[in-house]
């Protein structure tokens, strides 16, 4: 008796579970990313720079100098550091939610800039109008920081479009948290990214707590990298406090992207040392659990580790944390000097003029 031919349907399921395999294997196959003493510092650099830019916010935010939202990156360096370390920032956008101050970052926007937006100043990057949540510079591709959950995700499919429409040659990463995995648009996203072979990247930032419920009470499926499956889009599953192996990772996914294949799903297994914002206590977790995460998988420990294991003196790391510590206190005392937005303003930025 001849073998009935697989239906259609039976085809798409196989495919799409071949998809997600061979992009799986092809992380998991690749060598941990080998950067050298050089890149590994300025990967340490960067994740330094936020973690200690983050920490000052939250001590003007406690002094009243940021008003409103404000939603701390501290613990989740190495995500936006290794990602947008694969970049290419001359074609490349990227798009995320409102914890956006550590993207501006790892992008290389002036510390400067980003905490007189923080402090609602005239000279910061939303000319004091974005404030923590809602900051942009198209300059540097970065298109927000968006204050409702989710929202951005749509968003990232049209700037994908346009990439793809232009043929530029650009990807768009699209950041998004294991909350926000869970609303409606972002499956609608994922099916039209599908169906036209967006280039893009949808990044879950798995926190483990969204707002403030853990993973496991909230989400039927704990392994976000399979939330594309259904829409035949594959996924890799990423320790996302291990700064080279986001790196790789990222390599992995955009070439994949870039060459034509439609979207990629990247679940990054991360931890908020704070609460979800300035405003949380975060009682639903024990001191003893974040403090167990910080001695045994921080992401700047780990990458000052292996600086060392490269021949990195202690002495030379402690004087870049200080020369750190420096610049970020020149961006407070800059944006405490600078100047409120003129009242004029608030007629700005709402119709595009001269278009």
């Amino acid at each position: 008796m001849s073998k009935s031919p697989r239906s259609k349907k039976q085809s798409a399921v196989e495919d799409t579970d071949f998809a997600l395999r061979s992009l799986q294997q092809a992380h998991l196959a690749q060598p941990r990313y080998k950067a050298s003493k050089e890149e590994l510092l300025r990967l340490y650099e960067q994740m330094l720079l936020i973690r200690r830019f983050e920490e000052r916010a939250g001590q003007l935010y406690g002094l009243g100098l940021i008003g409103g939202f404000c939603h701390l990156y501290i613990g989740q360096e190495a995500v936006a550091v290794g990602l947008q370390s694969a970049l290419d920032g001359g074609k490349d956008s990227v798009i995320t939610g409102y914890r956006d101050h550590g993207h501006m970052l790892a992008y290389g926007i002036e510390p400067k800039v980003i905490m007189a937006e923080l402090t609602g100043r005239e000279a910061g990057i939303s000319r004091g109008k974005g404030g923590s949540m809602h900051m942009f510079s198209t300059e540097h591709g970065f298109y927000g920081g968006h204050g409702i959950v989710g929202a951005q995700v749509p968003l990232g499919a049209g700037l994908a479009f346009a990439h793809k429409y232009r043929e530029d040659g650009g990807v768009c990463l699209a950041y998004f948290g294991d909350g926000a995995a869970n609303q409606g648009q972002v499956y609608e996203t994922f099916n039209m990214a599908s169906l036209w072979d967006l280039p893009i990247v949808f990044v879950i930032e798995n926190n483990q707590y969204a707002m403030g419920t853990a993973v496991k009470r909230s989400s039927a499926e704990t392994e976000f990298y399979r939330r594309g499956t259904a829409f035949r889009i594959p996924g890799m599953d990423v320790n996302g406090m291990d700064v080279l192996e986001v790196r790789q990772a990222a390599e992995v996914a955009i070439d994949f992207v870039r060459k034509g294949n439609g979207p990629v799903l990247i679940e990054l297994n991360t931890y908020r040392y704070r609460g979800h914002s300035m405003s949380d206590p975060a009682k639903y977790r024990s001191r003893d659990e974040v403090k167990e995460v910080r001695e045994k998988s921080d992401p700047i420990e780990r990458a000052k580790a292996e600086l060392i294991e490269l021949g990195e003196s202690e002495e030379s790391l402690k004087a870049l944390d200080k020369r750190i510590r420096a610049q970020v206190s020149e961006a407070a005392d800059f944006a405490e000097s600078s100047p409120e937005p003129d009242l004029a303003e608030l007629y700005k930025d709402v119709l595009v003029e001269n278009y």
